[in-house]
């Protein structure tokens, strides 16, 4: 379809175990894990800035192992999300100033503090910026986030930390989303100017930090994230990520989305799909060996996109 914006699939991380062991070839190094993903996908979502702020020569590799036109979208570290922290996580000449709780977490720390904390996660990506690979800074909020002034005037405020740079916003709790106010969530963030995430997951009627699938746009970027539709793990007591986001989608289930994917990218500029489901399941095609589930439904989404004539680029 001529002029329709082109979806960009990737994974979140590269480096997550299913991935490791089962998208790369046997006995790869590690560090040309980055660069052989690139020759299969065009973005990716780089989540492990989400529990430690990067340093720049860090990120000046990943801009080194990434050919012209890769885009990184990054996510935030925990504190600026509001996220419990170990003070230990947190560079040696800010741990001093922080406050921290009796379990060693960051407590509430004041605002030019985790400004600083801002300053220096962003410093960090100049190398993408400079670049032209960095995409947006992904904000997933946690479930205690909750629709409310407090909350909106926080959001207000990391947008002004941001400089320019783009903010993605995932809300992990309904409160954002039902229909009391949803409509004025969506009109805020655009009016900050800040990208809203559209998920895919489990389908709670009960459950407050599982969010109505709502695929909506707040500025010229389509996101989507697809977290699995695992309702049984996704509040698992002590569950680990993995079993969480334990999932692979049917046929089915991805062609749900091709319509809804095809008006998104046909109002954006940019359109970006990924997958968060990052566990293995046994392959369809041969009950001996295991795939990876994101890379597994990254390439049978761009597969669906392909036959329904919707431009898209990764999973190859």
């Amino acid at each position: 379809m001529q002029g329709l914006t082109p979806v960009r699939i990737g994974t979140c991380s590269w480096a997550d175990e299913a991935l490791s062991k089962y998208f790369y070839p046997p006995k790869l190094p590690a560090k040309e894990r980055l660069a052989y993903y690139a020759e299969h996908f065009d973005t990716v979502e780089v989540d492990s800035t989400y529990y430690r702020l990067p340093d720049e020569s860090m990120v000046q590799g990943w801009a080194d192992r990434t050919p012209d036109g890769f885009t990184m979208h990054v996510k935030a570290f925990g504190l600026m999300t509001r996220h419990p922290v170990k003070v230990e996580v947190l560079p040696e000449d800010l741990r001093d100033a922080m406050p921290v709780d009796e379990r060693g977490r960051v407590d509430r720390p004041p605002r030019e503090l985790r400004g600083e904390v801002f300053r220096r996660f962003l410093a960090a990506l100049e190398p993408l910026r400079s670049s032209g690979k960095l995409g947006g800074i992904l904000f997933q909020f946690p479930s205690y986030v909750v629709y409310k002034d407090r909350s909106l005037e926080y959001l207000e405020w990391a947008r002004e930390q941001l400089n320019g740079d783009e903010l993605l916003v995932e809300f992990r709790h309904r409160s954002w989303l039902d229909e009391e106010n949803r409509a004025e969530t969506l009109s805020f963030l655009e009016s900050i100017g800040a990208t809203y995430v559209t998920v895919d997951a489990p389908k709670s009627e009960t459950a407050k930090n599982l969010i109505p699938t709502v695929p909506a746009l707040t500025s010229e970027t389509t996101y989507v994230r697809f977290h699995g539709r695992n309702l049984g793990t996704w509040n698992k007591r002590g569950g680990s990520a993995a079993e969480r986001f334990d999932y692979l989608y049917s046929d089915e289930e991805l062609e749900e989305w091709s319509p809804t994917l095809k008006e998104l990218a046909g109002r954006s500029k940019r359109a970006f799909a990924f997958f968060n489901n990052n566990s293995s399941s046994e392959d369809p095609e041969n009950p001996l060996g295991r795939i990876s589930q994101a890379a597994a439904n990254a390439r049978q989404l761009r597969r669906l996109l392909d036959m329904n004539n919707i431009p898209a680029t990764g999973g190859e």
